[in-house]
């Protein structure tokens, strides 16, 4: 069998979004630095990353709709050409200082709904071009571009927005461009044939929702993942918290999230080696458990930087859990299914993560950092008692058999 690395198809599709995910981060760091430059309110800068926030969540449903009934290759190029488009407005418009809040927030609304259709399609679309037993490794490998652009971005986001304003979105736009050739040049098509009849909207996502909580594995992979991001988030936004009120310098506070991003960037290039080192079942168990243990860990270590490592090693384990979930997800879901059913698993979780800093703020006020930190590892017991328990992952077996069984019968076990 040919590694990934000989896959045309999919190598020109990871180094493509590699480039795009770097220049997203940059411009993610560089919008609210534009709105502090032109209103000087911490609010308004705050209030574009919520709208950019609900949009991107509001969207997740309708996205994987469309990932399902449309054109998964024009899907994704006609993502690429409004975002395009979008940040060249915005670089222009920067460039001739005619910037103002209600264009940043057009530009940031279009850049979350189509990158919450273009994400969403793209993952749909991976089985169309890598064969099943390889589908946990080529989720890890797009956990790597993913950790590597948080880590490279927000600095270099910085420094073009220090050398000119306009520069980051620029860059940005480039990216997009990028991923236009990249995905316009893959040869194989990104979706099965489509023989069935057209369903309408609505009975069509109750057909992906039908399948996902008739399906053991794919509840028992939300049970899982809605408390793990929830946890990771909350812990994350306590530490800054809690190093803040002791007079930690913000340079110090914000070596945090480089600790963290190096953490996950290690794990998603391990991710493979723990794959093969442990079945899919044990594997999540561990992680579960392993996550449970560290950030708990956390809550004696609220005084100093040092509180981030443990976090680091929770997000360590984080792509291989990733890996292994989304892989199988990948391999057991019917094609025609595979962004609807991508949709609620992320609805799921990333909705539960979102809740997180604000529920760190009211726990942080009421019980203090440590017992908030402990509050929150308490939830990823939850997260580890489904993978422990739920029959779901306990009977999980890989293979082709498996792969049939479930496509039949809706049922991972």
């Amino acid at each position: 069998m040919s590694t990934l690395w000989r896959n045309r198809e999919f190598n020109l599709l990871w180094t493509s979004q590699s480039l795009s995910d770097l220049g997203g981060a940059i411009a993610q760091l560089a919008l609210p630095l534009l709105v502090l430059e032109l209103t000087g309110s911490p609010v308004r800068a705050g209030v574009v990353g919520t709208i950019a926030l609900v949009v991107a969540h509001a969207t997740r449903l309708p996205a994987g709709l469309l990932a399902d009934r449309v054109d998964r290759r024009r899907a994704m190029l006609a993502c690429d050409v409004v975002r395009l488009l979008a940040f060249l407005a915005l670089a222009a418009a920067v460039a001739a200082g005619r910037a103002t809040l209600t264009v940043i927030i057009v530009v940031a609304v279009l850049d979350a709904a189509c990158g919450a259709l273009f994400n969403t399609t793209e993952h749909a679309a991976l089985r169309s071009i890598v064969p099943t037993a390889q589908l946990p490794d080529a989720v890890a490998r797009n956990e790597v571009r993913t950790y590597s652009a948080s880590l490279a971005g927000p600095p270099l986001g910085g420094l073009l927005f220090g050398v000119t304003h306009a520069l980051p979105f620029l860059g940005n736009a480039l990216s997009y461009l990028i991923s236009f050739a990249g995905v316009a040049l893959i040869r194989r098509p990104l979706q099965a044939e489509r023989d069935e009849p057209s369903a309408g909207h609505a009975a069509a996502l109750a057909e992906g929702l039908r399948f996902v909580f008739g399906n053991p594995f794919l509840r028992a992979v939300m049970i899982i993942l809605a408390p793990l991001n929830f946890a990771l988030s909350g812990v994350t936004f306590t530490i800054i918290v809690a190093l803040q009120r002791h007079g930690v310098e913000p340079g110090v506070i914000g070596l945090t999230s480089t600790i963290v991003g190096v953490g996950g960037l290690a794990g998603a290039i391990a991710a493979p080696l723990l794959q093969r080192w442990l079945p899919l079942p044990r594997l999540i168990r561990f992680i579960c458990w392993a996550a449970a243990a560290v950030l708990t860990c956390s809550a004696w270590l609220t005084t100093s930087v040092a509180a981030a490592v443990p976090v680091a090693m929770a997000v360590f384990l984080g792509p291989s859990c990733n890996a292994a979930l989304f892989g199988y997800q990948a391999a057991i879901t019917p094609d025609r299914l595979q962004g609807r059913v991508l949709s609620v698993i992320l609805l799921a979780a990333m909705s539960a993560a979102a809740t997180a800093p604000v529920l760190s703020g009211v726990f942080v006020t009421l019980w203090g950092p440590g017992r908030t930190i402990l509050a929150f590892a308490v939830t990823v017991t939850v997260a580890a008692l489904t993978a422990t328990l739920a029959s779901g992952i306990r009977t999980v077996r890989i293979g082709p058999s498996a792969r049939l069984s479930t496509e039949r019968g809706g049922s991972a076990s």
